[in-house]
């Protein structure tokens, strides 16, 4: 089928202000990830994953288990999950995923980049009902039956499974992300997940080149260089 989904990579790490900028990001929602499930990674499956991506873009450990040591504490700030969704460059659809201790700040902040590239926010569930908040696995495979056995005799709803140059990418509804993961575990000892997370994939795309691909590039650098943003979901197919 070739669903378009994206990476926490894109378009980061460019400078060590932006590194420091990611350790932020990732020590945040590691702490909202602890606080909320425990601290222990055994039981808290959401926060296994969140490591162990974190390690992969290089977060240094010390972050890590500073924020978690935060969380098991008790005290510390309280922040709320916030999204928010509009239409970027290029008639894109947006959506914004922030953790905040203060809402009103953080919807300011996040307006002001749509208004920075002439475009405009817009209200809860404007864009989001063409998106499936899905549930997206990535590891070395090429047996793609093998693992639509496994997950079936797990009772996981499966949407999708792909199989392409070695790689085996599995879809299913974000509910089903703990219940997935585990099967996959249990069943091939020693996987390793490229892509482990919960995202919002778009159903369809649009194609995003010249003036409007410029307007793009600067709205994301914009939104990822905001501490309280902390993924950025599109359906742009962004052409050279």
């Amino acid at each position: 089928m070739g669903r378009a989904y994206q990476n926490r990579k894109e378009s980061m790490a460019k400078t060590s202000d932006m590194k420091a900028k990611i350790y932020s990001k990732y020590s945040r929602e590691i702490y909202v990830c602890a606080k909320a499930g425990g601290i222990e990674l055994e039981s808290n499956l959401a926060l296994a994953s969140l490591v162990e991506r974190a390690k992969k873009d290089q977060v240094p450990a010390h972050v890590i288990d500073k924020a978690i040591d935060k969380a098991k504490g008790g005290g510390g700030e309280d922040f709320d999950v916030a999204r928010y969704e509009g239409f970027g460059p290029g008639n894109t659809m947006i959506i914004v995923d922030c953790l905040t201790d203060n809402p009103n700040r953080t919807f300011g902040d996040v307006r002001s980049c749509f208004n920075k590239v002439k475009t405009k926010i817009g209200g809860q569930g404007s864009v989001s009902h063409m998106f499936d908040h899905a549930a997206i696995f990535v590891f070395d495979g090429n047996d793609e039956e093998a693992v639509l056995e496994v997950l079936m005799e797990a009772d996981v709803d499966v949407t999708d499974i792909e199989c392409d140059d070695g790689k085996v990418t599995v879809f299913t509804p974000n509910t089903e992300y703990a219940k997935t993961r585990q099967a996959l575990l249990a069943a091939f000892e020693g996987v390793e997940f490229d892509v482990d997370e919960v995202q919002f994939v778009p159903q369809t795309t649009v194609e995003v080149s010249g003036e409007d691909r410029e307007q793009f590039d600067k709205f994301l650098e914009l939104l990822n260089f905001l501490d309280d943003v902390q993924n950025v979901y599109h359906n742009a197919e962004l052409v050279d």
